[in-house]
């Protein structure tokens, strides 16, 4: 029996076992599994004869497509590292995360790569860009090549280079509580145990369809992916406008399984469901934030016969917790217990495990804790520890340190063994599944040179969980013009991070003893 160690053999051990299996689809087009392994395997050859070397970055910057799939598994079996970048984040957004890793090929569109002219002037390491869309004329860029998508599968298959399952195979990028996004770095086996120990929860086999709404950038996005091509299920690309185009979706693909985020959730609900798609869609799920019990219960009213999975987890550890179906009635408001293959602990300040209805901090160890953020040793070390001596699972022979995810979340666990998530011990702004930082926020404000001093926190909202709100003060000598401002931000921020508020504050905002700005006194 093949084994699946690497994460491009989740496609490759599918495609021996039912190489006519449907695998992924897009549109009018699908590809069955021994399709999509060959053109894998021609993506992995044309990125080899790039001269790409083991462990290097290629990113991605691509709506969901055919393409982007095939990039980013042609890319691990190349023996490089795939970056997956959303395709709503800005030029300024990307080109900091095309800086941040290094990148040496960025696989994209041509009306994009139109947008990130200016930015990628800056990128020093990329030598070469790879269009979708084969335009007949190419452009060409300072210190890059450029060339078609049908050009680089147009290379004889090769082997690719020694990896194994603890070398990196992708960097995600999610936002911090401070300064920029940062990149999580993701070896084979995170991604592989992932892709086992979801699928083996939701029961995933394959006959399943997977609808992937949610963006690839996610990790709970790209585990669909990765839950499908590990049960030998097919996966449907959707880009959607319009939550309707969701439920279309559904009903056109006669999908079994959806995972989404909250505010999808809720919006899902104000529509009118046909009946009997219950038949069919045999789970729900949901990541990114609390499901919201009204909209649980409606939910519920839509799809008696289908299951629903309330979950929650960290990119840095790709999934913690699951509810069980059977349990949502009895505990409602419960995060679930550590899914297979994990364990989660909650632990004091001193390392000790809490008792029952205690609070602490949620700590994760196992397969799916990630490898540390891309050259950040300070936040490295912040997040990802030694498990304390004290902790369950360590024993005083045990030498060699186990490195643990320390969450940030206070939670507590119940004396059957259930969690329940209590609050953040950072300031993150989770708006629309997405997790925001203030500071990433107030950097692109002060980058305006549109307001003195300012402070960005978010505000409960009963669809999108936050909203982002501003309070600043104008700029020297001059006025703050706030429509003059969003709209600059609309500019310079993704949909999701422009602020729904600016109010102005006269005079300078309030300080703390230690003379920063007093961000709780403002929000209080």
């Amino acid at each position: 029996m093949a084994t699946t160690d690497l994460l491009h053999h989740l496609i490759q051990n599918s495609a021996e076992r039912d190489p006519d299996g449907a695998a992924l689809s897009h549109a009018a087009t699908t590809l069955a599994y021994a399709e999509l392994a060959t053109a894998m395997a021609l993506c992995a050859a044309g990125i080899q004869a790039l001269g790409l070397a083991r462990g290097e970055r290629v990113a991605i910057y691509l709506d969901k497509r055919i393409e982007t799939v095939i990039a980013c598994f042609g890319t691990t079996t190349a023996g490089g590292v795939f970056v997956p970048v959303n395709p709503i984040l800005k030029p300024a957004q990307v080109g900091h995360i095309l800086r941040d890793c290094n990148v040496r090929v960025l696989i994209t569109s041509s009306s994009r790569l139109d947008t990130l002219r200016e930015t990628l002037a800056d990128c020093h390491d990329m030598r070469h860009v790879v269009l979708t869309d084969a335009p007949a004329t190419l452009p060409s860029l300072v210190g890059a090549s450029v060339q078609r998508w049908n050009d680089l599968l147009d290379v004889a298959a090769c082997g690719g280079l020694r990896v194994i399952d603890s070398d990196m195979a992708a960097i995600l990028y999610t936002s911090g509580s401070t300064g920029r996004p940062k990149g999580v770095v993701l070896s084979h086996r995170n991604m592989v145990c992932g892709a086992k120990s979801v699928a083996q929860y939701l029961e995933n086999r394959a006959d399943d369809t997977l609808l992937a709404a949610l963006p690839l950038s996610f990790d709970a996005g790209f585990s669909q992916l990765t839950t499908a091509f590990h049960s030998g299920a097919r996966a449907v690309l959707l880009n959607y406008l319009l939550p309707r185009d969701v439920l279309k979706a559904l009903i056109r693909e006669q999908v079994t399984g959806l995972t989404a985020v909250p505010p999808l959730w809720i919006q899902l609900t104000q529509l009118d469901w046909p009946e009997g798609i219950d038949h069919h869609l045999r789970y729900i799920a949901n990541t990114g934030g609390r499901m919201p019990q009204d909209t649980l219960k409606k939910l519920r009213e839509r799809l008696p016969r289908t299951r629903p999975y309330l979950m929650y987890g960290l990119t840095e550890a790709f999934r913690a917790t699951y509810l069980p179906p059977e349990q949502v009635d009895q505990r409602p408001d419960s995060i679930g217990q550590a899914i297979p293959n994990a364990e989660v602990l909650v632990l004091r300040e001193d390392g000790s495990e809490c008792e029952p209805n205690e609070p602490g901090e949620l700590v994760q160890r196992g397969a799916l804790v990630a490898l540390g953020y891309w050259n950040d040793a300070e936040r490295t070390a912040e997040r990802f520890r030694p498990l304390p001596s004290a902790a369950p699972g360590r024993q005083a022979g045990l030498v060699l340190p186990e490195i643990a995810v320390f969450s940030g979340d206070t939670v507590r666990r119940d004396e059957d063994g259930y969690l329940y998530f209590i609050g953040r011990r950072d300031e993150m702004i989770k708006t629309s599944g997405y997790r925001v930082s203030p500071s990433e926020v107030e950097e692109i404000l002060y980058a305006t040179q549109m307001v003195g001093e300012c402070v960005a926190f978010g505000v409960e909202h009963p669809t999108l969980g936050q909203t982002i709100a501003v309070i600043a003060t104008p700029p020297p000598n001059a006025r703050l013009d706030t429509d003059a401002l969003l709209a600059e931000c609309r500019q310079r921020m993704p949909g999701y991070m422009v602020p729904t508020r600016i109010d102005v504050h006269d005079g300078p905002l309030p300080r703390n003893p230690n003379g920063k700005i007093d961000r709780k006194a403002l929000i209080s």
